[in-house]
């Protein structure tokens, strides 16, 4: 059989247990991670990949869920396997939920815990291939209003421009800001640069009154809390 000829992978070639659909009936939406999410929006994959894996794909290339969002539609709609129906079933998919939680601030989630935070970004971020640095912006009562990607590359006191980390949150009018960006080795152990770009960002947001409530690092399923380890925070 020849490589056009080799059928797409679908969701039904998976074991009836790891199929989206049925993990979403039987466990809530909730319960499925964003590539599955994805999958079911796409019902088929590619040869050599099932609908899952394509969807890990898109938020890898795109980074994560916010990068979709942004992606242009014809960038997306070249992407293999998508094409324009698919591609405009994600971008629909991504703007009903971005409408629900602006119509529906009781909704979002409420950070309480440096775990809630690494919820939110670890799936995504602990498969990333080089560092990515993402902010998330509260309010007052400690619910996320957005969660911002702002940089991508080596995350040191001489890359990372601090301003641009809380033009965001200024924007946005939040009152306070967690910063998380990836180990790609999949070690979350912080670094010396990682100390010194959080203390920039801790001083920085005293002088214009947004607290910077902690900055993790997300590993290969594991975090760190600089908050926690008194790192960057005196």
């Amino acid at each position: 059989m020849t490589e056009l000829n080799k059928p797409a992978y679908r969701i039904t070639d998976l074991h009836e247990a790891e199929r989206p659909r049925e993990r979403l009936a039987s466990l809530g939406p909730q319960a499925l991670s964003n590539a599955e999410l994805i999958a079911i929006l796409l019902r088929v994959g590619v040869t050599g990949e099932n609908a899952v894996q394509v969807g890990q794909r898109l938020l890898q290339q795109f980074g994560g869920l916010g990068g979709l969002h942004r992606a242009p539609f014809e960038e997306l709609m070249n992407q293999h396997g998508i094409g324009e129906a698919k591609a405009a079933q994600i971008k629909a998919a991504i703007e009903l939920g971005r409408r629900l939680t602006l119509e529906s601030p009781e909704e979002r989630p409420t950070i309480n815990s440096p775990a809630d935070a690494a919820a939110l970004v670890q799936y995504e971020m602990s498969a990333l291939e080089q560092e990515h640095l993402r902010v998330l912006l509260l309010d007052t009562r400690n619910h996320v209003l957005d969660i911002v990607e702002v940089y991508r590359g080596s995350v040191n006191t001489s890359q990372v421009r601090v301003g641009e980390v809380f033009k965001a949150a200024i924007r946005r009018n939040a009152t306070a800001l967690i910063v998380v960006h990836n180990h790609p080795s999949g070690d979350p152990t912080p670094s010396p640069d990682d100390v010194a770009v959080t203390r920039a960002f801790v001083q920085a947001g005293k002088l214009i009154d947004v607290d910077v409530l902690d900055h993790l690092i997300i590993g290969l399923g594991k975090h760190v809390s600089m908050k926690e380890r008194g790192l960057g925070f005196a």
